[in-house]
């Protein structure tokens, strides 16, 4: 999978400076999951939330910033050029995280095993 190396950087800064609801779903969910996800990960000419590998799994946590229609508008390209790298993409906001944490992590449970067939 290509990768932009000239934003590295900015992915270690943002790895650095994760927004609230990205730091809960790591720590609380992601970091412990048996499969590797990785924060703030290059693919492209995008930098996505998390990224499993194992399972080409892309999961974004959107704020409120993300529902301007020409945020979703570019949202959706990435989306769609996330998919013609063979990727599944996950979108949640970030109240979902939030309010309904179980849920989310569920649903990215949920898409990790049938990714990859197996029984995490």
């Amino acid at each position: 999978m290509e990768q932009n190396h000239s934003l590295k950087n900015n992915a270690q800064t943002l790895r650095k400076n994760m927004t609230k609801e990205e730091s809960h779903l790591w720590y609380q969910f992601l970091c412990r999951y048996p499969l590797r996800f990785r924060r703030q990960y290059v693919i492209g000419n995008y930098i996505v939330d998390f990224y499993c590998h194992q399972a080409k799994l892309v999961v974004e946590l959107d704020g409120s910033q993300h529902y301007s229609p020409e945020e979703m508008e570019y949202d959706q390209k990435r989306t769609d050029y996330l998919q013609t790298q063979g990727l599944h993409v996950l979108r949640f906001s970030n109240l979902d995280v939030m309010r309904r944490f179980r849920d989310v992590c569920e649903a990215i449970d949920r898409a990790a095993k049938e990714r990859t067939g197996q029984k995490l």
